[in-house]
């Protein structure tokens, strides 16, 4: 997880985000523990019950499930859960917005396709048609 705060958010909020982000990713899977709530608050400096809440909202979504004495670990189908949630919220909330850039811009699939394949625009497609 990244040590990194930011003002735009509570900090419980950011470790849930960092929290799913990493199941997303695949770094933790389906009856992966999470860290403990004292080695999170120790390790990023932050209070254990900052820690406590921001896993809590994970169990609140069904995301992970509390097991007495053992900790909080991922609940199955929990990535799939996730990504159906995180697609429903890209496209209703940021696609419109990147949407209207690239009819702005003018840019091309080919474009944008090659920008992501190499990570930089491709210069011979600037005239290529729409």
């Amino acid at each position: 997880m990244d040590r990194e705060w930011n003002d735009s958010q509570p900090i419980y909020r950011q470790l849930r985000d960092r929290v799913v982000d990493m199941i997303l990713d695949g770094v933790l899977k389906e009856g992966d523990p999470l860290p403990s709530v004292r080695t999170v608050a120790t390790e990023y400096r932050v209070n254990p019950i900052t820690v406590l809440k921001g896993y809590q909202q994970l169990v609140d979504e069904q995301l992970v499930e509390a097991k007495r004495g053992r900790g909080m670990f991922i609940n199955a189908g929990a990535r799939d859960q996730l990504l159906r949630g995180e697609r429903t919220k890209f496209l209703a909330e940021q696609w419109p917005r990147i949407h209207a850039t690239i009819r702005r811009l003018g840019l091309t699939a080919r474009e944008l396709l090659d920008a992501g394949a190499s990570g930089a625009p491709s210069s011979n497609d600037a005239g290529e048609e729409r």
